[in-house]
């Protein structure tokens, strides 16, 4: 079997914008004896050649920093008037399943991907949407990260074809750009120059009407084929969260 990551790395990046940032202290091994001498261990106990424990610690880490996904909880308090899942809430066969790639990688930055654009694209391949699967939608866009841009261009998904995917029987689907929507600041600008406030964060909003998670900042998309692979995506079992961290890879046989 053949395993491939599809999650980035977590560490620090000074081009990600501020709400983003990950800080990671790294601590070395030497600076453990002094803790494990505090703990009680004298130094003529410690094992020989022993140079202490290595540690780390996340200063700074949103839920939504890198690859993750995100649950319910994080699109609306609700989802058809019952309350929306928090992350630890999430059933675990909803982030194990077969898994197919919709290439949208033609897609220009800003031109949402549509029903049509994904129905076009199975019918081109000769492939159907199954109930259950995990859906990667691939843009090409994981070029960008670590870049200014990453989250200032791209394309997204609709809220249109956000539905369809749903009403397919699709609980967990996925993107390899920055969010699951239009870029942010795209979003902004043509909602503030329409006066449309239905335009801003629509994919995510189908969540207040329809159950489903979407996962944000995949990688490494080209390295599939169309289907006959597994992805499995389970996130960190944060209590009460909106999202986590998860470490997405996809088993090919």
């Amino acid at each position: 079997m053949k395993i491939i990551d599809l999650s980035k790395p977590i560490q620090y990046n000074k081009q990600d914008p501020w709400f983003m940032k990950v800080k990671i202290k790294h601590k070395p091994h030497h600076k453990a004896k002094w803790l494990i001498r505090i703990l009680g261990l004298p130094f003529k106990l410690f094992p020989k050649n022993f140079t202490g424990w290595a540690d780390d610690t996340i200063q700074k880490m949103g839920v939504h920093s890198t690859t993750h996904i995100d649950a319910p909880w994080h699109y609306s308090p609700t989802v058809n008037g019952e309350k929306a899942k928090t992350i630890d809430e999430v059933p675990l066969n909803w982030c194990f399943g077969e898994g197919i790639v919709i290439d949208m990688k033609h897609k220009v930055d800003f031109d949402p991907i549509t029903v049509e654009d994904i129905q076009q694209f199975l019918k081109e391949n000769q492939l159907e949407i199954q109930p259950n699967m995990i859906v990667l939608i691939k843009t090409g866009r994981d070029k960008l990260n670590g870049t200014k841009d990453f989250h200032k261009k791209g394309t997204g998904v609709s809220a249109k074809a956000t539905e369809w995917l749903i009403d397919q029987g699709i609980k967990v689907m996925g993107i390899d750009a920055w969010g699951w929507d239009l870029p942010l600041p795209y979003m902004i600008k043509k909602a503030k120059e329409t006066n449309n406030s239905e335009l801003f964060w629509e994919g995510h909003l189908v969540g207040q009407n329809k159950e489903y998670c979407h996962m944000e900042q995949l990688v490494n998309l080209d390295a599939l084929p169309l289907t006959g692979f597994k992805v499995a995506v389970f996130p960190l079992k944060i209590v009460g969260a909106s999202a986590a961290p998860a470490r997405v890879v996809a088993l090919l046989k």
